[in-house]
């Protein structure tokens, strides 16, 4: 059971002066003895024991009583409320008083004399203790004996106390900074004190149309501990300007984001994806069309970092999705310089330009999912990145059978990009649960889907020739000769340039037979090829 044995080893509690709410300061040492005692609102003990110190404050007058919260100052308020405390409450804001006086656990307690020396002391709720140390307060203030618990009071003899915030992983990253024992390479950048940080980073071109969250250096230290990598580690070479980009400054871009340490793994990953040659970043940013990086996770990460792969899964409010795909634009805005009007020349562009990131819902799939077709293993976590358009959709609520729906899905197909552009290189299908219940219920594969997408898709040569059916898209007649045969001309060509062109990924909500099919921009060594990397935690 704790002690007074085991309480704050300090012969003087540290000086402060503190100011409460209303703005009256409270100094430690004064002219007359203090209990102190540190807290936190959200600690069960302290929320147990503080109506006992306010008894001990009206029985004891000549003792000031001081609560010294390591919470904000709402949270303080609402705790003073919650309690009805009428004696002293002070902020120590940036934990630096509970530092000096070594502060590990709380509840607190230092009984001290007018100059500063401790007289007794206790951490957490021992009954034995606050007996003693009420004892003492009045006799350090001159006051009669005090008894701090009534004999119908049903007082346990100890409740442990609860972590100091000085203890908190994000404190100590902040209180590296703080104290000089940081090591971050990148530029210190000083905001003015009246100066308004998101106005900041839009005047200086650092956002993406969208506030940013600050990336101070004790946000950043938080984001590197996502990752067991060095912070210059060199990553990747990031296009449009072959800028080095370091572990460092990815975390940067990720707190910009918004994204959390955890996430920090997948984001690396993304961006040696984009970087490298077959994706074709810079080929991405320059085109004129709508292509936009596609990051599709596979593996435990998905639920560890508590990813969307199901209802919405496209869309908005899940803030692993959303930040992630948004942290990857960032490095390739900030760190390789890939800004519109720049080197990006999208002359629409599409919304999954800001973010554009899904986790496959593996569980609803009963195929092999995208990473295991892809060459890694089941339990390995990676992300997927594609060159893609947005999502078109694939509606088809009254077939029963698989081929019926499946083929609803190769008509709707022989549109991407163009009716007459074939041979395409890569596209991703994203199949809702409810038509993969219908497919699957025949027994289909993946490799019978595709078959059977490529079947009907097909069109014969003639109607994709030029000028046949008043648009100039299409094959110019030099690639059937002036006088092609009649077999030639029926030759059926089909919609992608191989089955495997056809990616399928398992998404979406349960209800609904909603599916949806994304086109790529140009595939093959001129274009973009889909790429996955290992996440590495």
């Amino acid at each position: 059971m704790p002690s007074a044995a085991n309480a704050p080893a300090a012969p003087h509690i540290a000086p402060f002066a503190l100011r409460d709410q209303a703005g009256h300061a409270h100094a430690v040492p004064a002219d007359a003895p203090a209990l102190v005692v540190f807290f936190k609102d959200d600690c069960p003990t302290c929320d147990f024991a503080f109506p006992f110190l306010q008894r001990l404050s009206d029985a004891v007058p000549g003792t000031r009583v001081i609560g010294v919260s390591q919470s904000d100052a709402p949270a303080t308020r609402a705790f003073a409320d919650r309690h009805a405390l009428r004696f002293a409450i002070v902020r120590d804001s940036d934990l630096e008083v509970s530092l000096a006086c070594d502060i590990e656990s709380v509840p607190a307690l230092f009984l001290v004399d007018r100059h500063g020396a401790v007289l007794d002391s206790s951490v957490g709720f021992v009954r034995r203790d606050w007996e003693r140390i009420a004892r003492n307060a009045a006799a350090a203030s001159g006051t009669a004996a005090l008894r701090l618990f009534g004999d119908g009071e049903a007082i346990p003899d100890w409740r442990a106390g609860c972590a100091s915030r000085t203890t908190d992983a994000a404190f100590q990253q902040e209180l590296a900074v703080r104290r000089g024992r940081a090591r971050l390479q990148s530029r210190r950048v000083e905001i003015g004190e009246l100066e308004d940080p998101a106005e900041f980073f839009f005047e200086r071109g650092l956002t993406d149309g969208l506030p940013v969250v600050p990336p101070t250096e004790a946000r950043v230290l938080r984001m590197l501990s996502g990752t067991r990598r060095a912070p210059d580690e060199v990553v990747a070479v990031v296009p449009p300007n072959c800028a080095p980009t370091t572990v460092e400054k990815i975390a940067i871009n990720a707190v910009m984001a918004g994204c959390k340490p955890e996430y920090l793994p997948v984001v690396l990953a993304a961006v040696e994806a984009a970087c490298s040659d077959a994706f074709n970043m810079h080929g991405v940013l320059a085109t004129t069309y709508f292509a936009a990086p596609l990051l599709i996770v596979n593996g435990p990460i998905r639920q560890r970092i508590g990813m969307n792969a199901g209802l919405n899964v496209l869309g908005q409010g899940n803030r692993a999705n959303a930040t992630i795909g948004r942290a990857l634009n960032l490095v390739v805005r900030n760190v390789g310089g890939g800004r519109p009007g720049e080197v990006d020349r999208a002359t629409l562009g599409q919304p999954g330009k800001y973010t554009y990131c899904i986790a496959e819902n593996e569980e609803a799939n009963p195929w092999e999912p995208l990473h295991v077709e892809r060459g890694f293993g089941r339990e390995d976590s990676t992300v997927t990145l594609f060159a893609a358009e947005a999502p078109r959709a694939l509606v088809d609520q009254l077939s029963r059978t698989a081929r019926g729906v499946v083929t609803t899905f190769g008509k709707c197909m022989e549109t991407v990009a163009h009716h007459k552009w074939y041979r395409y290189a890569e596209v991703v299908l994203v199949l809702c649960p409810e038509h993969v219940q219908t497919i699957t219920r025949d027994g289909w594969t993946k490799a019978d889907i595709r078959r059977c997408i490529q079947e009907v898709s097909a069109k014969p040569l003639r109607d994709l020739l030029a000028d046949i059916d008043g648009s100039a898209e299409g094959l110019p007649q030099r690639v059937v000769g002036d006088a092609p045969s009649e077999e030639t001309l029926a030759q059926l060509v089909p919609k992608f340039a191989s089955e495997e062109s056809i990616q399928i990924v398992v998404a979406g909500g349960t209800a609904g037979k909603f599916s949806a099919v994304i086109g790529g921009w140009v595939g093959g060594s001129m274009g973009s090829q889909m790429v996955t990397k290992k996440i590495e935690e």
